[in-house]
């Protein structure tokens, strides 16, 4: 059940709304749906096709609802004469040269101008990603209280402001494109490394984000910043193979197998970035799809260009501000320039208050205590690591660690 609603909530959820006009009933209808589902497919089975069968629950719900309402008699009448018309609802959603797409709608209405950027990214997060509260609150670095209240003012938001449910065109276009491509980047982040659950990764959130980003760039091909997205989703999910062993475990970027990288989407990757240097003006996405070609182009991991790479956290660092950025740079300084180089890096932000709750944080900490010789104090950092990461695969990971270097002999 958890698996069909990841996969399929961000069509039903789109598709609701645009007949619906309204993102909040639209959600409030596929939980409903979903709800059905869950007492009724224990004794039938689960459909052949689920996510039509949702689909079909929820508008048959959604004509309950608005009969209930007789302002809204002409949308009745509507979703009674779609629901004649197709017996399997997900038939409508193609894709084409006109963007009809209705996640890519939902998408654009989730990030309308009415909304904070920071509100616009979380619902798009919670509508198209099928994220949790709690897992969107960890990706902004707040609590889940918190994140919960922004979402449900957004939802309200968007409704009072009788937003339309289509892509834009035109400057609105270029006004609104960049939180988009935020929300599609947190979106194949979610999925490159699945901040909860048992799995280290959800290869169906990254194709999904990289579908809606290639989508995004045929729609403005000359916006840099959307071809850099697109090189670098390519290029990350190039490892996708490589990330994990057999058993599910995690395999770093140093131990991967490289003949595992998928080479057909390295070359689409690196494409995409030429073209997004031909362009011009790139931004945050140019400089991480540029380290992550580095990569890409090292045919062992011996060969990588960790110079070149410092060099390009540096400048994400002066573009972006961002501490978890610099955390990054802190790494590829220890590859460069050896552990003791970066350990004061990483000090430093383990001071700032956003990151109290990063256990990535203590985790790349306790790698450079370990290059360093100081075992215990690693350990240490290890523990406190698999404390605060909610992804069961990354912490038995972490706790691995902590009893290698604990089984260390110290003189």
């Amino acid at each position: 059940m958890e698996a069909v609603w990841r996969i399929e909530s961000a069509r039903l959820i789109a598709g609701l709304a645009r007949v619906v006009r309204d993102v909040g009933l639209a959600e409030d209808l596929a939980q409903d749906a979903l709800v059905a589902a869950l007492v009724q497919w224990p004794e039938s089975g689960v459909p052949e096709n689920p996510g039509a069968w949702l689909m079909a629950v929820a508008r048959r719900r959604g004509v309950d609802t608005i009969r209930r309402a007789v302002t809204l008699e002409r949308k009745v009448e509507l979703l009674g004469r779609e629901l004649s018309e197709a017996e399997d609802p997900m038939d409508e959603i193609e894709f084409d040269t006109h963007v009809t797409d209705d996640v890519l709608r939902l998408m654009f209405t989730a990030c309308h101008p009415v909304l904070a950027v920071e509100a616009r990214v979380a619902l798009t997060l919670k509508l198209v990603a099928g994220l949790s509260t709690e897992e969107i609150a960890r990706a902004f670095l707040v609590q889940t209280t918190a994140m919960a209240a922004r979402i449900t003012r957004a939802k309200k938001a968007l409704a009072d402001a009788q937003v339309p449910f289509e892509v834009p065109v035109g400057d609105e276009l270029a006004t609104r494109l960049g939180s988009v491509l935020e929300a599609v980047y947190l979106v194949f982040n979610e999925g490159y490394t699945a901040t909860t659950g048992e799995r280290w990764a959800r290869a169906e959130l990254c194709e999904e984000a990289m579908r809606l980003g290639r989508m995004l760039a045929a729609l403005a091909p000359e916006e840099a910043e959307a071809s850099a997205l697109v090189a670098l989703m390519e290029l990350q999910a190039s490892r996708l193979r490589a990330r994990t062993g057999p058993d599910g475990g995690i395999v770093t970027l140093l131990d991967q197998n490289r003949a595992r990288w998928d080479r057909l989407l390295i070359t689409h990757g690196l494409a995409a970035l030429q073209h997004a240097e031909r362009v011009g003006g790139g931004g945050s996405y140019l400089l991480q799809a540029q380290i992550a070609a580095c990569h890409a182009r090292a045919g062992r991991a011996a060969d990588t260009d960790w110079v070149r790479i410092a060099d390009l956290y540096g400048s994400l660092v002066e573009l972006t501000r961002s501490p978890i950025v610099e955390l990054n740079r802190a790494v590829a300084v220890s590859m460069a320039d050896g552990p003791a180089a970066a350990l004061p890096i990483v000090d430093a932000l383990a001071a700032l208050p956003a990151l109290r709750g990063y256990h990535l944080l203590p985790s790349v900490r306790g790698d450079l205590l370990a290059k360093l010789g100081r075992h215990d104090e690693a350990r240490v950092e290890f523990e406190r690591a698999a404390g605060m990461t909610a992804n069961e695969r990354e912490r038995a990971y972490l706790l691995a660690r902590a009893a290698e270097v604990a089984a260390i002999q110290r003189p």
